[in-house]
């Protein structure tokens, strides 16, 4: 926490006097807790469920800015991981390819949007989400068969090439953050490829040669 945050939202939560962050672990997660609930994090709601999707599902719908109700992911063939259909209520959720549509799939909720607002990397918060799913009871993960990631100098390659053609990708840091993402999904789109903002050889080789 920074010190503003820390006079914000810390507490003593082991009740000796003491907002201690250093040295008192429940006073560390009642304070993580709290400040979580001052980002809108509501006590009892989900944050991250995982999913089957079906093969012929829009892939430019998987996007953390695209929310629609969890009825209407069902109506679109989106069923819970072990095949039982989805609670068709108006939960609003976005659905996450984290490896792109043969990979794993999730519906987060506007918890987890919240906890990316503490650490804004998908990958930390997309392990944190599903570490807490299993903790609570879930099987292991259905892997799926991505396609093998692109290499770190390719990613950095791919941000150079998205970069030049106008798209902000961030930090060409060779990491695959929100911002390539969603650059990689509107060069899928230009490209006629599937917009699952994953990238793969396939993109990278159209890239490099401008076809």
């Amino acid at each position: 926490m920074m010190p503003s945050e820390y006079y914000q939202y810390a507490v003593d939560y082991d009740g000796d006097g003491k907002r201690n962050l250093l040295r008192s672990a429940p006073d560390v997660l009642g304070s993580t807790a709290n400040y979580l609930v001052g980002l809108g994090w509501k006590r009892g709601e989900p944050w991250l469920t995982e999913v089957r999707v079906p093969a012929n599902l829009p892939w430019d719908q998987a996007d953390l800015a695209i929310q629609l109700p969890r009825s209407k992911w069902a109506s679109s063939g989106v069923t819970l991981a072990d095949g039982r259909p989805l609670p068709a209520d108006n939960l609003a959720a976005s659905l996450l390819l984290p490896m792109g549509r043969f990979g794993p799939a999730f519906l987060v909720y506007p918890n987890f949007q919240v906890y990316l607002q503490w650490n804004n990397s998908l990958v930390y918060s997309t392990t944190a989400a599903f570490l807490a799913t299993r903790i609570a009871g879930a099987p292991p993960l259905h892997r799926g068969n991505p396609p093998p990631a692109l290499a770190f100098n390719d990613v950095k390659d791919l941000q150079t090439m998205l970069t030049r053609a106008g798209y902000d990708v961030g930090t060409i840091d060779g990491f695959l953050g929100l911002k390539t993402r969603q650059a990689v999904k509107a060069m899928q789109i230009k490209y006629g490829l599937p917009a699952d903002s994953y990238p793969t050889v396939e993109l990278l080789a159209r890239m490099r040669s401008g076809r």
